[in-house]
C-alpha cells in the first residue's frame, strides 16, 4: 500500500465515523423533538420564562444564563413547550457527537466513537434533561465540551490550539458554565484532585491552570457581585434544600439510582471506563478523568447528594469505558461481538426510554412502569408520589388549576376584580398564572418563593387577594385577613398529593400592610 492509498483510507475512515457520529446525534434531536411535546411544561419551564421576564445577573436559586437562555428561546422561537425546548434537544445532540469525538480524541476507533454516543443517547438521565428547559441540558455539554479541551491539553494540544490557547478557551468554558449552574465547581474540585493524585500535577506548575480559573472568575464575577449585594440568597437556598426539601439518601440508594439514571448497561460502561483510565496502559494518560470521578462521587456520597449529580460527568466516562470495550474486544477475530454491544445498547435504551421520555400516553406509561418497576419511582425530595414518577407529573395539571383559578377571579364582584392580586405559595404556580392568564384575562401572579420574593408584590394591596399553595391553611389566613373562604378546589386524577386536592381562597380585608405581610411569605427552597 502506498504512503497517498494509507492516508485516503484513513481520511475515508474518519469521514465514515464522523458521519455515523452525526446520524446518531441527529436521531437523538428528532426523538425529541417528536416526544417533547406530548405532556405538559415542567413546574421549572414556568419560573424560568418568568426570569427571562425579569432579567438580572443573578437570582436566589441559580446564575443568569438560564433566565437569558429562556428569554433567547422565547424571542427566537415563542414560549410553545415545543419552541422552548429545542434549545435544550440541540444540546443534547451535540453533546452526543462530542462525546464519540472525545472518544476519538482518546484513541477510539469507529466502533469506540459510536458506542459512546449511543450510551449518551440511551441515558434515562439525560433523555429528560435534554427534553426540558433546564439547567442540566447546556450543563452536560459544558462539562462534555470541558473534558474535550482537557483531553486535548493532555495530548500536547493542536496543530492550530497551542496549550495556552486551550487554557483559555477551558477558562472561558467553565466560565460560562459557572453563570449557568454553580455545579462546575464540582467539575473543578474533581480536576484538581486529578491534578494532584497522576503525574500531571507538573501542569500545575505552569502558568496555564491558573489563566484558565482567572478567566472564569472573571467571567463568573458579575454573578458574585449579584449575590453580595443581594446577602448571599443562594446560600440560604441551598440550606433550606439540604435540611427542608430533598429526603436523605443511603450510600445504598446513590448507587442504585446510578443503574438506573445512567442505565444498567451504562454502568458496566463507567466500570470499565474506571478500569480502563486506572489501569490499563492506553487510558493511563487520562487518568486524571479516573480520579476526578472518584472524587466527585465520593463527594456526593458522603453529602447524600442526588444520583442525578453525577449526570454531567456521563459523557466522559462513556467514551472512556467505550474505548475501554473496544480495547478488549479487539482481541476477538470476529466482528459479532462488535455488532452485539451496540444491539444490546440500542435495545436496552429502547426498553427503558419511556421511563423518562414522553412517548407513552399517560394511562399506558403508568401500565408499562408497574410491568417494568413494579411500582412508581420514589421522589428525592421529601414528598410522597402519586400514579406517576415526580419528574413527569410535575408535566401535568397546570392549565386546568389556572383555567379554575380564572374561574374564581371571574366570580368576584367588578370591584374586586379591578383590585384583586393572585399569591401563589409556589413559583411553578405563579409562573403558570403569568404565562396561562392572559388568556383569561388575569393579573399577574406573586408569590414568596425563591426570586418571586425578591420581584415583590408589585402594586398588589392585598385588599382582595386569590391564594393557593401547597400546605397554607384557612385558619392561618385568617391570622392576616379579615375574609377567608374556600371558592374552589383543584383536583387532578395524576398529581404528586401534595399538589392535588389544594383549595383556591379568597381573601378579603388585610389588616396589616403588605409590605409588612411580605416579609413572612419568604420561602427560599
Amino acid at each position: 500500500m502506498t504512503e497517498s492509498t494509507g492516508i485516503h483510507a484513513q481520511t475515508t475512515e474518519a469521514r465514515l465515523a464522523w458521519a455515523v457520529l452525526l446520524m446518531i446525534a441527529g436521531g437523538k434531536l428528532a426523538l425529541h423533538l417528536a416526544t417533547n411535546h406530548n405532556y405538559g411544561y415542567f413546574i421549572d419551564e414556568f419560573y424560568y420564562l418568568a426570569c427571562a421576564r425579569h432579567l438580572d445577573f443573578g437570582y436566589v436559586d441559580h446564575p443568569p444564563l438560564i433566565a437569558l437562555t429562556a428569554w433567547l428561546a422565547t424571542a427566537l422561537f415563542g414560549e410553545s413547550a415545543r419552541a422552548l425546548r429545542l434549545l435544550p434537544a440541540l444540546f443534547g445532540a451535540m453533546t452526543v457527537f462530542l462525546s464519540g469525538v472525545v472518544a476519538w480524541r482518546m484513541g477510539g476507533g469507529r466502533f469506540a466513537q459510536a458506542l459512546a454516543a449511543l450510551a449518551v443517547t440511551v441515558s434515562p438521565l439525560l433523555l429528560f434533561m435534554n427534553t426540558i428547559l433546564s439547567m442540566n441540558a447546556l450543563d452536560v455539554l459544558i462539562w462534555t465540551l470541558a473534558a474535550f479541551i482537557l483531553v486535548l491539553l493532555l495530548n500536547g494540544g493542536t496543530q492550530r490550539l497551542t496549550p495556552t490557547h486551550l487554557w483559555l478557551l477551558l477558562g472561558v468554558v467553565t466560565g460560562i458554565g459557572l453563570q449557568n449552574k454553580i455545579s462546575v465547581l464540582f467539575l473543578g474540585f474533581g480536576l484538581g484532585a486529578g491534578f494532584v493524585l497522576t503525574a500531571h500535577r507538573r501542569m500545575l506548575l505552569t502558568r496555564g491552570p491558573w489563566l484558565a480559573a482567572a478567566v472564569a472568575g472573571v467571567i463568573f464575577l458579575p454573578h458574585v457581585l449579584w449575590q453580595i449585594g443581594h446577602g448571599w440568597p443562594t446560600l440560604e437556598f441551598m440550606h433550606n434544600a439540604t435540611t427542608l426539601k430533598n429526603r436523605p439518601l443511603s450510600p445504598i440508594e446513590f448507587v442504585a439510582g446510578q443503574a438506573l439514571e445512567a442505565h444498567p448497561l451504562n454502568l458496566v460502561l463507567l466500570l470499565l471506563c474506571l478500569w480502563w483510565f486506572m489501569f490499563s496502559r492506553q487510558g493511563r494518560s487520562y487518568r486524571i478523568f479516573g480520579w476526578a470521578y472518584i472524587a466527585i462521587f465520593a463527594v456526593f456520597l458522603v453529602s447524600g447528594g442526588k444520583p442525578y449529580y453525577m449526570g454531567p460527568i456521563y459523557p466522559l466516562m462513556f467514551a472512556g469505558g467505550a474505548c475501554g470495550t473496544a480495547g478488549l474486544l479487539a482481541r476477538v477475530r470476529h466482528s459479532w461481538p462488535h455488532v452485539a454491544v451496540i444491539f444490546a445498547m440500542i435495545a436496552g435504551g429502547a426498553v427503558f426510554a419511556p421511563m423518562t421520555l414522553p412517548v407513552l400516553p399517560v394511562e399506558k406509561f403508568i401500565a408499562y412502569q408497574q410491568f417494568l418497576l413494579g411500582g412508581t419511582l420514589a421522589s428525592s425530595e421529601r414528598k410522597e408520589v402519586g400514579l406517576l414518577p415526580q419528574h413527569f407529573a410535575d408535566m401535568l395539571g397546570h392549565e386546568e388549576r389556572v383555567a379554575l383559578i380564572a374561574q374564581v377571579f371571574q366570580g368576584l364582584p367588578p370591584q374586586d376584580r379591578a383590585r384583586c392580586g393572585i399569591f401563589c405559595g409556589e413559583y411553578c404556580y405563579a409562573g403558570a398564572v403569568d404565562l396561562f392568564g392572559g388568556r383569561f384575562g388575569l393579573p399577574s401572579a406573586i408569590s414568596g418563593q425563591n426570586s418571586y420574593w425578591l420581584w415583590g408584590p408589585g402594586s398588589c394591596d392585598g385588599e382582595v387577594l386569590i391564594v393557593i399553595g401547597e400546605g397554607i391553611d384557612g385558619d392561618d389566613l385568617r391570622e392576616t385577613f379579615r375574609e377567608v373562604h374556600v371558592a374552589r378546589i383543584f383536583r387532578h386524577p395524576y398529581l404528586m398529593p401534595c399538589r392535588n386536592n389544594l383549595p383556591i381562597f379568597v381573601c378579603r380585608g388585610i389588616k396589616r400592610p403588605l409590605a409588612d405581610v411580605w416579609q413572612e411569605t419568604k420561602k427560599y427552597e
